[in-house]
């Protein structure tokens, strides 16, 4: 039998139940009303997204969109609203007959600077990181004035290096954790307000015959006054969401906006730097110029002629002439100041106005900056203009708009020269150890003027034509910035979408006059450099508090399209000698090119985040890059993070002098794809006499390329003591990199020299610690703030490809840095030489010379001996700040321990026999007969005959029993053992049948461990004392200060060269461990500061 309801019933019993639920509703509804408000901080009014708000005695939550806003429904009697934000004290307020509750939150005694910018400039808890994340705030930044934003960066962060080299305007590199490619510049990706900045290394051009100028790196455009903070996203956990550019790390900058609340603001700084040099060469000046005998050679570059401040006279180039146009002998003197008395006072002035105001629906902030230095070079100089804007407005209460956008103007008529025995005018400051170089301050002959230079020899440069006479000019012109909308689709549903820009234009013009002795004839030459980025994105956020548990999933897209163009022409004859135009060079010395590419990156990536009652986070993200410099089966590939944080002094119930316990773990891959046009190979066109050629490229490209990977795991671990009094955080790392895009030398019957492969694994471990603290928190004013890091990273070769077992960094014939399979990068090698291998033997380890007494090379490359690695063995880092009323005491200190480097500017200088070093290492055989020599020989051979340690013992002044250089028939010879036909070894230590030769010619010019030298040194980076200035008028927050920065305190190899200057800058990449003719002394900054608001 079937039971059914007719439909007649069925609507009618549904129509009823409708209605009474609706009378329940309506009922219920009419209790029901929304709060709405806004949350800022305490401290400067500005917005806080993400905070936790919740009706108190419920599980109904919602949270801050990225305005600030929020909407909620209460109900009941007596509503109370709980606001809760990790690092900031907890509110409650009572909701009463209002219907708008804004909120301000202060930060928390035990939790202040736990906010922390993340990848796409999101705020997030510092305590809900699964990730190492490093934050410098802009007063820092600008404590001690610099003039680049990653100078200031030095010894401040854990797992950071940086590299400052010799002046102003010059190329900073800075690694996160070690190097992650073989093939880059290992260089990070900046990104300045959710702007990507290119900072490439082409800043380096040699126009003209050894003329290499150093242009810098764009980072340098970013005015350090306008920083807010900076976060350096160390690992790929952190970085994740950047994807493949985000493989060397991440810099992500926040510039100062305006404040709601602040009114008009005035603020107004200026700072003056004052260098001086104070530590040069050690170089003798015991000699003048001569080949090894007692007549003075101005043409000759060796330091080994007659012996100086003797009374011995000589015809020197200024020498007064008789009557017969004789010159007339004077005396040799030497001038050690020569290079104390070439410098001047370098002098930078720094500018800063920026004016910031708000209303009720907006805010903004302008600011100009104007920096100006003449180094301590003559005639160097670089000057900058920085004009920038920020603003937002409140279209509505749901749609913001913000906005900011920069210019900047870097130019400078002349950016001295670093390149080796060419236009640099510091190495010729050493050319003539007895010549005054003030007396070379008018360059030109008189007479001659633009034709010919003056000169004490006409194979050697005057300082003074290299300083003034060659300029290397250039203007870039840089605008950046972006335009942002928000729009809070619901309380827990928001989204932006973004367009961000960053252009540059270059151009460098160089003028090289005649007379150059590497260029005769003069040159001049033209070079146009124009790039831009172009980025648009969105993101789509839905955030939402579900009883214990707060949620944050968002997704978005980014389009990613960059060009870049260069041009160039010059040549290096001049037919009118100072006529500096392209229609002045020869059509036959004239030489032209160009090019340009484009590059794309398409991609989407979400993340979501949870929290569990503030005591555990899970942070999952995800993206996928659709490259277009790679093939399209491997143009897309996909990085997925992950990341957990558990604050177990919420979990537990600890000792109140426990403020923090935090563990934290995290996996990720992120990666790098490949330069453009390394896919397809294109034909080059060229000339030969009249006619137009085309040219395939040296290097076989490769059709399959895939992008690198890399792959991460990290642990840490975090805990604060006393209420935060004290701090540690504690990290360890370990990453393998692997499918390195590398370039392979190949056989020349393939036609092409190289050839393109995805090879390689690399394996990276670490450890990071900071240790902070407060000791002293005085009622009576008296506070102390100390902050200690220490880094220490190695990488590896665990892969490279079949037949291949090392890989070449750089090389120069004599050794270079190599890592073969299974060792560490950064092992510097020489050329090996000869030795007894007999261990049973009494000249074990003795050098084993040839038949003219000189060590012998083995030229072998897999025989070649490491000598040491570049890499520091650990790096630390210490900031303390005393402060006592109205007087603060700031210093930062940076060391860095172990590792090594080569110095080129020794290689040249003790085969030119100018170093001290060498005078007093040479052993004066002169001054003992036959026996005692072999006597003192063999009394310690580690000292007197085994090359190590950078020393290759030889003995001089063997004809003379006074020894030295200067004298008529000097000689030397090799300590060592030659072998005999039979097998034996005849000793060659000063007897009979002993090799003598010319002094000079027993430099150990192949064998690189001679200019091996320890890299470990201690700096003072940053000294100042400031004073706090009484509120006077509308004067406030005024303050004076003295500074110094970037002081050597000690250092292991103690030749007066920076092991931090020794590595190169060398087109689109840094060759580290190399220093190459860095002669530029060390300099004493001393600064005045004066900075006030209105």
């Amino acid at each position: 039998m079937k039971h059914f309801f007719p439909l007649e019933r069925v609507t009618r019993m549904l129509l009823v139940i409708g209605l009474v639920w609706g009378g329940l509703c309506t009922s219920v509804y009419a209790q029901l009303r929304t709060i709405t408000g806004k949350v800022t901080t305490g401290e400067d009014g500005s917005a806080m997204p993400g905070v936790n708000v919740v009706l108190k005695g419920t599980q109904k939550g919602t949270s801050t969109n990225a305005s600030g806003n929020y909407s909620i429904e209460v109900n009941g009697a007596n509503p109370v609203l709980v606001f809760s934000f990790v690092g900031y004290d907890p509110t409650e307020v009572a909701v009463g007959n209002r219907n708008m509750i804004d909120v301000k939150m202060n930060p928390g005694a035990e939790t202040l600077g736990e906010v922390v910018v993340t990848a796409l400039g999101i705020k997030r808890e510092k305590r809900a990181l699964g990730y190492s994340v490093g934050e410098v705030s802009g007063k820092d930044i600008v404590n001690v004035p610099q003039e680049n934003v990653l100078n200031a960066l030095s010894g401040r962060v854990a797992g950071v290096q940086i590299n400052q080299t010799s002046g102003v305007g010059s190329s900073v590199s800075i690694i996160i954790r070690g190097a992650k490619s073989l093939s880059n510049d290992n260089q990070p990706l900046f990104v300045v307000d959710g702007v990507p900045i290119a900072n490439s290394l082409n800043n380096l051009r040699a126009m003209g015959d050894r003329n290499n100028v150093d242009y810098g790196n764009a980072i340098s455009d970013l005015n350090p006054d306008d920083v807010e903070s900076v976060s350096v996203l160390k690992g790929p956990s952190a970085a994740a969401l950047y994807g493949s550019r985000a493989g060397n790390g991440v810099i992500l900058i926040t510039t100062k906006t305006g404040k709601k609340g602040k009114g008009l603001g005035v603020s107004f700084s200026t700072s003056n730097v004052f260098e001086t040099p104070y530590r040069f060469l050690d170089f003798h000046y015991k000699y003048g110029n001569g080949n090894r005998n007692a007549r003075l050679d101005e043409t000759s570059a060796y330091w080994a002629g007659p012996e100086l401040d003797k009374g011995i006279l000589a015809a020197q180039w200024n020498s007064p002439l008789d009557a017969n146009g004789q010159k007339i002998p004077t005396e040799l003197r030497s001038y050690k100041d020569n290079m104390k008395n070439f410098l001047e006072t370098g002098i930078t002035t720094t500018n800063n106005l920026s004016i910031s105001g708000s209303s009720d629906k907006s805010t903004y902030r302008v600011s100009y900056n104007y920096m100006q230095n003449n180094g301590p070079i003559p005639n160097s100089d670089l000057k900058r203009h920085t004009l920038s804007a920020a603003g937002t407005y409140d279209i509505s209460d749901k749609v913001k708009l913000s906005s900011n956008l920069n210019f900047v103007r870097s130019f400078s008529k002349n950016r001295p020269s670093t390149a080796n025995r060419g236009a640099n005018p510091l190495e010729a400051v050493y050319l003539w150890p007895h010549v005054d170089v003030r007396d070379l301050r008018d360059y030109w002959v008189p007479g001659n003027e633009q034709i010919r230079q003056l000169s004490p020899s006409a194979n050697g440069d005057n300082p003074y034509f290299l300083a003034y006479g060659i300029n290397n000019g250039f203007n870039r012109d840089r605008v950046y910035g972006n335009m942002k909308l928000d729009y809070n689709i619901t309380p827990e549903l928001s989204a932006f979408a973004r367009v961000s820009y960053d252009m540059f234009t270059e151009d460098r013009e160089t003028k090289i006059p005649w007379s150059y002795s590497r260029v005769r004839n003069g040159g001049y030459f033209l070079q146009g450099i124009g790039r831009n980025e172009t980025n648009t994105d969105f993101l789509l956020t839905y955030k939402k508090a579900i009883k214990s548990f707060d949620l944050s999933v968002s997704g978005g897209a980014n389009y990613m399209v960059q060009n870049y163009k260069e041009d160039y022409m010059g040549g290096s004859i001049l037919t009118v000698p100072g006529l500096y135009r392209i229609s002045n060079i020869p059509l036959a010395s004239l030489q032209v090119s160009n090019g340009s590419n484009k590059k794309e990156i398409y991609s989407v990536y979400g993340m979501a985040s949870m929290g569990y009652k503030n005591m555990l986070y899970l942070d999952l993200t995800a993206r996928n890059d659709w490259s277009s410099t790679l093939p399209a089966e491997n143009r897309s590939y996909f990085y997925p993070s992950a990341s957990l944080s558990w604050l177990a002094n919420y979990t537990f119930s600890l000792p109140k002098s426990i403020s923090l316990l935090k563990f934290r773990a995290g996996w990720a891959q992120v990666g790098n794809d490949a330069a453009p046009y390394q896919l397809v190979p294109t034909l080059g066109t060229g000339t030969w006499g009249s006619l137009i050629t085309t040219n395939v490229p040296g290097t076989l490209l490769n059709a399959q390329l895939k992008p690198e990977i890399a792959t991460s795991t990290e642990f840490g671990l975090d805990f604060g003591l006393f209420e935060n009094r004290i701090r540690f955080e504690g990290t360890y790392y370990y990453v393998e990199n692997k499918n390195q895009i590398l370039s392979i030398t190949t056989p020349s019957s393939s036609g092409f020299g190289s050839k393109l492969i995805n090879a390689g694994l690399l394996a990276s471990k670490g450890w990071e610690i900071n240790l902070g603290g407060s000791p002293i928190r005085d009622k009576n004013g008296w506070n102390l703030d100390v902050n200690v890091n220490f880094t220490r990273n190695r990488t590896r070769i665990k892969e490279l490809t079949e037949g291949m077992d090392f890989y070449q960094l750089w090389d120069d014939n004599n050794g270079g840095a190599f890592t073969y399979v299974g060792q560490e990068i950064g092992d510097i090698y020489s050329r090996g030489y000869a030795t007894v291998q007999d261990a049973s033997s009494p000249y074990y380890r003795w050098p084993i010379l040839d038949r003219n007494g000189s060590w012998i090379p083995v030229n072998d490359r897999n025989a070649r001996m490491k000598v040491g690695n570049f890499n520091p063995n650990f790096i630390m880092g210490m900031q303390t700040t005393l402060s006592y009323k109205r007087f603060s005491l700031a210093a930062s200190f940076d060391a860095r321990i172990g590792g090594n480097f080569q110095s080129y500017t020794y290689r040249y200088g003790e085969s030119d026999w100018k170093s001290q070093r060498q005078i007093d290492n040479l052993i004066a055989g002169g001054l003992y007969s036959e026996a005692e020599l072999v006597a003192l020989l063999k009394s310690d051979p580690e000292k007197y005959i085994i090359p190590e340690n950078g020393n290759f013992p030889r003995v001089g002044g063997y004809t003379k029993a006074t020894g030295g250089m200067g004298a008529d028939g000097d000689g030397a010879f090799v300590p060592g053992v030659i072998l005999q036909a039979d097998g034996t070894y005849k000793e060659h230590l000063g007897g009979a049948g002993t090799n003598i030769f010319p002094i000079s010619n027993t430099y150990p010019w192949s064998y690189n461990q001679q200019i091996t030298f320890d890299a470990s040194f201690l700096k003072l980076r940053e000294l100042s004392l400031s004073y706090n200035l009484p509120n006077v008028g509308g004067f406030r927050n005024a303050s004076i200060s003295i500074f110094t920065r970037n002081l050597m305190l000690w250092n292991a190899a103690k030749i007066g060269i920076d092991p931090e200057r020794a590595f190169q800058a060398d087109g689109g990449r840094f060759r580290q461990g190399i220093e190459l003719q860095n002669v530029m002394p060390w300099t004493m900054p001393i600064g005045f500061k004066l900075n006030f608001n209105l």
